[in-house]
């Protein structure tokens, strides 16, 4: 139940501020590892792409967003040399979308700082809490935790 020192609209804003905090802190740290283009909704389109790669309407529906919104990305980041534009082996009329190695290398950096992030936050808080809270949320979220439609619902 809502009380009046910890009303309803408090626990999303702690849960999108500790989102934030991560992010922040792992993009920061992608910077000083050469990554400093880099922004969070990057990650969100690398990993929509995945290692078998897409097409850009079907990157634009992975992420909840306009094949033009989706392409508009993808350019910016085939520029900067995370993404690229290739023929489709397996339909002539298709290009694919594909993560490259500085893509990948993208992707495997930010799966060990986010580790480390973890770990920070267990130094803190204790293995125990940040187990506990894991398990809270999985527990009060759904099955598919992790959607890739984030960009699109947030309006992006």
């Amino acid at each position: 139940m809502a009380t009046p020192d910890r009303p309803g609209f408090v626990l999303p804003l702690l849960l999108l501020a500790g989102f934030r905090t991560l992010i922040d802190d792992l993009h920061a740290e992608l910077a000083h590892q050469g990554h400093p283009d880099l922004r969070p909704v990057h990650g969100f389109v690398l990993q929509a792409v995945g290692v078998a790669g897409t097409t850009a309407g079907e990157l634009g529906q992975r992420l909840g967003v306009s094949k033009q919104a989706a392409g508009k990305t993808v350019d910016r980041l085939v520029a900067l040399g995370y993404l690229e534009r290739a023929d489709d082996p397996a339909d002539a009329r298709r290009k694919l979308v594909r993560l490259t190695e500085r893509g990948l290398d993208g992707l495997r950096r930010s799966a060990v700082v986010f580790d480390q992030l973890r770990d920070r936050w267990v130094a803190t808080l204790g293995v125990d809490r940040v187990a506990a809270l894991e398990d809270d949320l999985h527990r009060m979220t759904p099955a598919e935790v992790f959607r890739l439609d984030v960009p699109g619902w947030f309006g992006a």
